[in-house]
């Protein structure tokens, strides 16, 4: 009797043993298959990136930054903005590649169109000889170049970024999808839009075009008015330092008025690292009484007098100036 009861402690106390040992076993697959998973490492960095933790993020992807790359995509605001464009986002599963090699791959839309990224992972190790330790692969960065006519700063992700001579060579974490931008006081250039998918796949440069604001253009429009004005001022067939004349070979028999028909339409363009106005037309009228020499018969005139001209243009932060350059023909 005694030795049937120590049988059924021994075999109580084995297959409890084995009962732990199985446990352990499914518990450990569990983890290797959650927590101690490539696409675990994936969701780590997905979540850092949407978290603008770059730190975080660039140490999980294994990434370095490419030499002389602008880095002000990588952390904050510009970082967690890029995620926010992608939508219904998955983490596939992992699919092998060879060895301890695998391929994560992750979808999702932008704008509506559907788009992947795959990255490629390997097994490095174990921690305490049961859980799998996932890597990702190394990589470098890719870059996007912004540029900007005129411009030494634009917005990207809403976050500003100086642009030396007017470019600069970003380095981004991926996928992300960015927008550039401008919004001066006098200038300003509408979105670009980019996503990087890759490193192998970089986007495009995203060069801004930048144009005249209004409040510009209404500037330079009214010192372009208070000049012509100022011709129309004086009551002489040929004003001084101006656009337009009246020549004839009759006499003066009244007094002499201008005034401006039609003033130019100002078009400013980038150029040179400046601005520059384009040729100004425009017509003036004038009013007057002339003398035949010969006959002595008196007629009145109101004639409208074509005219174009050209004009230097200067912008900065503190004034526009319009200098009129006349030639006179």
């Amino acid at each position: 009797m005694q030795t049937t009861s120590v049988v059924k402690v021994l075999a109580a106390w084995l297959l409890g043993l084995m009962l732990v040992v199985a446990g352990f076993i499914a518990t450990v697959s569990v983890l290797n298959g959650q927590l101690y998973s490539p696409e675990h490492q994936v969701r780590l960095y997905l979540d850092a990136m949407r978290d603008g933790d770059g730190e975080k993020a660039l140490g999980l992807l294994n990434a370095s930054v490419p030499d002389g790359a602008n880095p002000t995509l990588l952390d904050g605001e510009a970082l967690s903005r890029g995620s926010n464009p992608l939508e219904d986002l998955e983490v596939g599963e992992a699919r092998g590649t060879g060895g301890d090699r695998v391929e994560v791959p992750v979808t999702y839309t932008v704008d509506g169109v559907a788009t992947s990224t795959v990255f490629p992972l390997q097994r490095t190790g174990t921690e305490w000889g049961f859980f799998n330790v996932w890597q990702f692969e190394p990589t470098v960065l890719p870059t996007v170049e912004v540029s900007a006519l005129n411009s030494v700063v634009a917005a990207v992700n809403g976050v500003d970024v100086g642009l030396p001579d007017g470019r600069a060579a970003l380095a981004a974490l991926y996928p992300t999808a960015l927008t550039a931008e401008y919004e001066g006081r006098y200038f300003s250039a509408p979105a670009r839009h980019a996503t990087i998918t890759s490193r192998e796949n970089p986007p495009p440069p995203l060069a801004l075009a930048t144009e005249a604001t209004p409040e510009l253009t209404r500037a330079v429009d009214d010192q372009l008015h208070a000049f012509l004005d100022g011709c129309a001022e004086q009551t002489v067939f040929q004003p001084t330092n101006c656009p337009f004349n009246y020549p004839t070979n009759e006499r003066l028999a009244g007094d002499i008025s201008w005034s401006i028909a039609e003033y130019p339409t100002a078009t400013i363009s980038p150029g040179n690292g400046g601005w520059y106005l384009a040729t100004l037309r425009g017509s003036a009228r004038i009013e007057t009484r002339l003398r035949d020499f010969f006959s002595g018969a008196v007629r009145d005139v109101s004639e409208a007098v074509p005219f174009e001209f050209e004009a230097d243009l200067v912008v900065t932060e503190d004034a526009i100036t319009v200098t009129p350059v006349v030639r006179y023909r």
